[in-house]
């Protein structure tokens, strides 16, 4: 038990120190339980887990938006073909990419599959990108609010257009919170990745540049010194020169080359030391 201190408020009841190091342990057993400091411990809990999965990035372009993803599960006997570990289609316009538990993920996927497809049915229009995120992240707050359940584990980046705001990159995290972004990344080594897209990110960035910077920053994050496209997703929306919006993945001739482009050569990596 804690140092007691007299609490002034009441007299009757010793109050407990904030700093005590069993205060976590009696209020994180429950989603629903505030501790006396505010805070919602298992929700916090589950952001952990985020910071374990893959680095994930999301760069935004002025002609096109990215999302990339490191894979964790690499085998010879998998069969790619069939499955994503990262980045998973939601409509024509839209993708996201995943970092967590991604069981969790797939439940949450079919939902924005659903949402989206039921707002076109309904109103003969693709789904603004913001209000499919703000659907999950309402459904995602339920399970930090109702007792008996558990938050998502997981967090999603996801990208698209649509004809209100242009291009599009939103963040989620598992209490339910989403915010906008320019660039942004989650997963392992992620506050790296975001300094190296704080310095390098410009305003009015090609699809090609913001390619190129995507594959920098997972050269700097992946714990690998040559990062090929059996490690990684890439994705991308962009407008066609007819003006149509398209949903495509890099193939992995497209990724080796950026992230050969990216990795630093023997010469460069002496001089910087050097330097």
């Amino acid at each position: 038990s804690g140092e007691k201190v007299i609490d002034r408020s009441s007299p009757l009841r010793p109050a407990f120190r904030h700093d005590d190091p069993g205060m976590a342990r009696r209020y994180d057993s429950r989603t629903t339980t505030f501790s006396p400091e505010g805070r919602l411990y298992q929700v916090e809990y589950a952001m952990e887990a985020i910071n374990l999965a893959g680095s994930t990035v999301g760069i935004l372009a002025e002609d096109g938006v990215i999302l990339a993803g490191e894979k964790k599960t690499t085998s010879k006997l998998l069969d790619q073909a069939k499955q994503h570990e990262k980045l998973f289609q939601l409509d024509d316009a839209m993708f996201c990419a995943v970092a967590g538990i991604t069981s969790d993920a797939n439940i949450l996927i079919n939902r924005l599959r659903l949402t989206a497809q039921q707002h076109a049915y309904s109103f003969s229009e693709p789904m603004p990108v913001e209000q499919l995120v703000t659907s999950i992240c309402d459904y995602k707050q339920g399970y930090t609010q109702f007792g008996g359940l558990r938050p998502f584990g997981v967090s999603f980046l996801v990208a698209g257009y649509d004809v209100h705001h242009g291009f599009q990159l939103y963040h989620t995290d598992p209490s339910g919170n989403f915010s906008g972004w320019k660039g942004y990344a989650i997963g392992v080594n992620n506050n790296t990745a975001m300094q190296i897209m704080r310095q390098d990110w410009k305003p009015g960035m090609k699809l090609q540049e913001a390619l190129e910077l995507t594959a920098k920053v997972l050269v700097k994050t992946m714990d690998t010194a040559s990062p090929t496209a059996e490690r990684l997703e890439f994705g991308i929306v962009y407008k066609t020169p007819e003006g149509h919006v398209k949903f495509r993945m890099l193939k992995d001739t497209e990724i080796n080359k950026l992230m050969a482009d990216a990795t630093p050569k023997e010469g460069e990596e002496a001089a910087a030391s050097a330097s």
